[in-house]
C-alpha cells in the first residue's frame, strides 16, 4: 500500500483565500475553484461582478490540471504548437489558469481561476497554489 495525502476543506479555503486576495489586490473579478486529485469540487468562491460562465470555466481548468497533473498553460502551449489532437481528450481545458496543488511531491488537487485574461487567471492561481506550498 502507498500513503496518499488528501486536500482538506481547510486547505482548499486557505488556497482560495490567497487567490482571492491576489484578485482583489488587482481589482479582478474571478471565480476560484479548488478540486481534489480526482478533479472533484472541494470549494468554489465567486467574487462579485464576475461573468456567470466563469463558474464552469474555473472548475474545468482545475479539473484538467488535477487529472493531467500539469498546468493548463502547458496544455495550451501543446495545442498552440500544433498538437490539436489533444482537443479530443476528455476533460481537456487548454487555457491558462489551472495549476496542480502539490504536497511533498504528490498532486493533492488543483486550483482553477477564470474571469479575466488567462495570464491574469494564471497569476491568481499561482498565488493560491503558493499558499498551500508555504504551509502545506
Amino acid at each position: 500500500m502507498k500513503m496518499k495525502f488528501a486536500l482538506t476543506l481547510a486547505d482548499a479555503k486557505r488556497v482560495a483565500a490567497a487567490a482571492a486576495e491576489e484578485a482583489r489586490r488587482n481589482d479582478w473579478a474571478v471565480v476560484i475553484a479548488i478540486v481534489d486529485d480526482a478533479g472533484l469540487l472541494v470549494y468554489l468562491e465567486r467574487l462579485d461582478d464576475v461573468q456567470p460562465a466563469s463558474c464552469d470555466i474555473a472548475q474545468a481548468k482545475a479539473r484538467a490540471a488535477a487529472l493531467f497533473r500539469r498546468p493548463t498553460k502547458a496544455l495550451e502551449e501543446t495545442v498552440a504548437g500544433g498538437r490539436v489532437a489533444l482537443l479530443s481528450l476528455p476533460h481537456i481545458t487548454p487555457v491558462e489558469g489551472g495549476l496542480p496543488l502539490m504536497h511533498e511531491g504528490q498532486v493533492v488537487g488543483a486550483i482553477g481561476v477564470s474571469g479575466v485574461q488567462s495570464f491574469e487567471d494564471g497569476a491568481v492561481a499561482k498565488a493560491g497554489a503558493e499558499a498551500l506550498g508555504a504551509e502545506g
